[in-house]
């Protein structure tokens, strides 16, 4: 059912700041599960932490920082995604502190170089950085180091274990300390400061307000029906992870299951049975490659299609038995999963439809961290092909000189839109105009009925000297749909056959398994192989389009902790 423009809001919880939430969820829903979580991937037993449980400890927690000088402090959070780092995040916003969420991925020197960048004042850390606390300590500048775990590293015996804090804060509060409530938050002054890991180089600090994060869910949960359960697979150090997932998801009283990683997804997909998950394209495109090659293997793969085939032609007549057709796929699923709720980059328009031929809407979304980070959505019954949806409540949208296809940057303005970067107000002048909004180097169009579709990033742009400008999602895009590409990047380069003619490059990594599975085995018969398939995929692009080179890699392309390719790390050298 595609409901249009009469499809109503969905009831949302309106929350003004950090501090409201965690109070008004546990009065919502005090014996519901709000964290769920394993010890150890293999464990049975899932431990489960109600909203009247987690709100005590967050004002345990709260409590013990206002004590340890925390307040009005920077403070770095840096690990994997576990009910203590939520409670961190949380009582830090609590109390007006300033978080400042870092990739646990990065190396050493660079979390320091950071930690001290951001002036943070105190540390808390995942026990799995233990091997990097002797840098960390040495060059960030931080006074205080706490673990967020039960015990500290066997080598860090001087800093804390953050059940300490709690068991501190709550005797303290049970004393009669009520130094968590005393506290007049300003939810419009500086709340965190989020460091992006960057595609194109050196990241900025986005400065982000509890209005911004807040307004961001308050106004965007409207457009989703979402379910009582659902996984936290992403990193929480992201804003797609720590606002949609996290604060739009407990909020609304959902239980968020913590996954223990990639490696165990699917497991614990069967397990837990969400009927929704929020994950980024790449690991949507791993669960579509999972399904097609299994098929394959089982020898199932001309049945699936069989399926799709005759389900699509009942939906056709008002009849659905998706469920029922695709039962033994949607079983690997756990049985429940309905919904897949998809941003962070480009996905592959086939790959939504396939999912939706068996029975799994996946709603395609657009953000950017400086938005903290949602923008627009496609909802559970109203969607487009290829946009990524309507913006959302309060989310003004207009494309900066559009060209005759009315093509041009994208420029947002509304209360979740960032303060500005951090200590470099040079940046932030730069990406907002005369009213207010702020351009967010995406291209794309918005149609006659409010829909946004992007054509790529800007900087990414490949502007020849004939005055043609390329974007090499669009080919991207087309590339992938060949079988056997598992990921594609395209770029200026220059001929192989005439040096110094400019060519437009596609560099892919292939999926070297299914095409040996396909009888295409060795250097020579794939780089033929993709020859052979690029030129059939030319025949449907402008000349201007057409890829010149083709260059097949050994290895997968270098990524960040969002799982997006980080193009400034390619060798665009001609072999």
């Amino acid at each position: 059912m595609n409901r249009g423009k009469n499809y109503p809001l969905y009831e949302t919880t309106v929350f003004p700041e950090f501090r409201f939430m965690v109070d008004q969820s546990a009065e919502k829903h005090p014996d519901s599960y709000a964290l769920s979580y394993k010890v150890h991937p293999n464990d049975e037993e899932v431990i489960h932490i109600t909203y009247t449980e987690a709100r005590k400890d967050i004002i345990a927690l709260g409590t013990e920082e206002i004590a340890m000088g925390l307040r009005d402090k920077k403070v770095a959070v840096i690990g994997g995604c576990s009910h203590y780092w939520i409670y961190t995040y949380f009582s830090l916003m609590a109390i007006g502190a300033v978080t400042v969420p870092l990739d646990k991925e990065m190396p050493a020197p660079d979390l320091a170089a950071t930690i001290k960048r951001g002036d943070c004042m105190a540390v808390f850390y995942g026990p799995e950085l233990a091997s990097k606390l002797d840098i960390i300590k040495a060059e960030s500048g931080a006074e205080i180091f706490v673990c967020m775990a039960d015990s500290v590293p066997a080598d860090a015996s001087q800093d804390i274990a953050i059940s300490s804090l709690i068991s501190a804060g709550a005797a303290k509060y049970a004393a009669g300390d009520n130094s968590y409530y005393d506290y007049e938050i300003d939810p419009d002054r500086l709340a965190s400061i989020v460091f992006t890991s960057g595609t194109t180089g050196k990241g900025k600090g986005v400065m982000l307000s509890q209005t911004n994060i807040v307004s961001d869910m308050t106004q965007g949960m409207y457009n989703f029906n979402i379910t009582p359960k659902t996984l936290m697979l992403l990193p929480p150090h992201h804003t797609f992870g720590s606002t949609v997932n996290i604060v739009g998801h407990y909020a609304q009283g959902s239980e968020i299951y913590l996954t223990s990683g990639i490696k165990y997804l699917m497991r614990e997909i069967q397990e837990q049975k969400p009927k929704h998950l929020i994950l980024v394209p790449l690991f949507v495109e791993t669960l579509y490659r999972r399904i097609w090659a299994q098929a394959e293997k089982s020898g199932e793969a001309a049945t699936l299609r069989k399926g799709m085939k005759l389900s699509g032609m009942l939906r056709k007549i008002g009849i659905d038995k998706r469920r029922t057709i695709f039962k033994k796929i949607l079983h690997n699923f756990g049985d429940n999963l309905e919904m897949i709720i998809c941003g962070g980059a480009a996905l592959n328009q086939d790959i939504i439809d396939f999912f939706d031929a068996i029975g799994i809407t996946i709603l395609n979304g657009y953000g950017i961290t400086e938005a903290s980070p949602l923008i627009s959505c496609n909802r559970n019954e109203w969607q487009k092909n290829g946009s990524v949806g309507l913006p959302i409540i309060g989310e003004e949208v207009k494309i900066a000189d559009p060209d005759e296809n009315g093509e041009g940057e994208i420029c947002v303005k509304g209360p979740n839109v960032m303060l500005g970067y951090y200590d470099d107000p040079e940046a932030t002048a730069a990406v907002f105009d005369d009213e207010g909004y702020f351009h967010t180097g995406d291209y794309g169009k918005i149609d006659a009925d409010g829909w946004i579709y992007i054509t790529g990033r800007l900087k990414n742009l490949i502007i020849f000297g004939n005055g043609k400008n390329v974007y090499p999602e669009e080919i991207e895009t087309e590339i992938s749909r060949i079988r056997g590409v598992l990921e594609v990047v395209v770029y200026a380069g220059e001929s192989k056959s005439d040096p110094g003619k400019e060519v437009i490059v596609a560099e892919i990594y292939p999926d070297y398994e299914q095409l040996k599975g396909d009888g295409i085995e060795g250097d020579e018969a794939i780089q033929k192989y993709f020859n052979d398939n690029i030129k059939v995929a030319n025949s449907r692009m402008a000349p201007y389009k057409k890829v010149g080179l083709v260059k097949v890699r050994k290895t997968e392309f270098i990524k960040n902790t969002s799982r997006k390719i980080t193009r400034f790390n390619i060798d665009k050298s001609i072999d």
